[in-house]
């Protein structure tokens, strides 16, 4: 059955001021810069940025997940109204447990090794899953030889069949929202496509609100609603999908668009982004792409931006001082 949109008042997901941090060699790593997003029942939002640019860590964050020796050091996160963060271990482990759906980079490291499929379902109380709702999930995501799948170990699986098993897995209790980080970058050119349209397909099929972390813009201009653009654990701008790919007004969105595989032409150059971004350990006190960018001046050097909501833009939000300046 699926979701309706009107199941809770307000957004599904609430990210407010939130800030990770990881401890390394050279000190505390800040990957999430007091960073605030708003998805609703349904939509589907596209993150995007270079690497390191805190997109998974947001990805994972959302649901209350910091990898490794990380931390979060500041802010809150909500989904359906409930903090992701507090609470004790059985609250948690239940939210994150029905509310949400994850579809990793390598759907064979997603798997237990060890297992065959058919022992690899569980509902959100830990308990098997019966084999005819096995099968019918395993159908639902354009499997065709059940049989075969669910006596199969993941290594014998292809790249794009584990990735539909994954899938399945994902939305057998059907989560609030899929969270998808990086789901095709493991897999053939000819398999991308297709399971980009499942998550779609899912997605709608299910009112779920699908986050999509990708290095992929052309697919998340085709499958993504809205755009919001990461650079140094900071959102620099977000807004309608159409809007930011016909129009960027962040400097950095620009150059990403720019650097867009496909643009250059038959025999033509990438336009590659100059420099590399920073590494943070701090909250910035100025805009950290200044030294990569062609417009910054001294006060850009020298003054945060905030993420500012541009009037009549529907919603279009920035992080510039030159671009806000100009809007006034």
């Amino acid at each position: 059955m699926s979701r309706s949109a009107n199941d809770s008042a307000g957004p599904l997901v609430a990210v407010r001021d939130l800030a990770v941090s990881f401890r390394s060699g050279g000190g505390e790593v800040l990957a999430l810069d007091e960073v605030g997003l708003e998805i609703g029942a349904g939509e589907r939002v596209g993150l995007v940025g270079e690497s390191g640019s805190g997109k998974s860590t947001l990805a994972l964050a959302v649901a209350g997940f910091v990898k490794g020796n990380g931390r979060r050091s500041a802010g809150r996160a909500q989904v359906a109204g409930q903090d992701v963060f507090e609470g004790d271990a059985e609250t948690l482990r239940r939210l994150r447990a029905t509310k949400f759906g994850f579809v990793f980079q390598n759907p064979i490291g997603t798997l237990d090794p060890t297992r065959k499929i058919e022992r690899q379902f569980f509902d959100a109380e830990g308990r098997a899953i019966a084999p005819a709702r096995i099968t019918a999930l395993l159908e639902g995501v354009g499997l065709a030889d059940t049989q075969r799948v669910l006596a199969s170990y993941p290594h014998e699986l292809s790249g794009g069949m584990a990735q539909r098993v994954a899938i399945a897995m994902a939305i057998e209790h059907e989560p609030a929202i899929l969270v998808a980080d990086e789901p095709t970058s493991a897999l053939d050119a000819s398999i991308r496509i297709q399971i980009l349209e499942l998550l779609l397909a899912t997605s709608l099929r299910l009112h779920s609100a699908l986050l999509l972390v990708s290095h992929d813009l052309p697919a998340i201009r085709r499958y993504c609603e809205r755009v919001v653009v990461m650079y140094a654990g900071r959102i620099v701008e977000q807004g309608r999908t159409e809007a930011i790919f016909q129009h960027p007004l962040h400097p950095y969105t620009a150059a990403l668009i720019a650097a867009m595989p496909g643009r250059e032409g038959f025999g033509g150059k990438i336009d590659a982004i100059p420099g590399h971004p920073p590494v943070v350990h701090e909250r910035a006190a100025s805009c950290t792409f200044a030294p990569r960018c062609p417009r910054a001046n001294d006060e850009c050097r020298g003054r945060r931006p905030a993420l500012v909501e541009l009037d009549g833009s529907g919603g279009r939000r920035v992080a510039c001082l030159r671009v806000t300046e100009e809007a006034r």
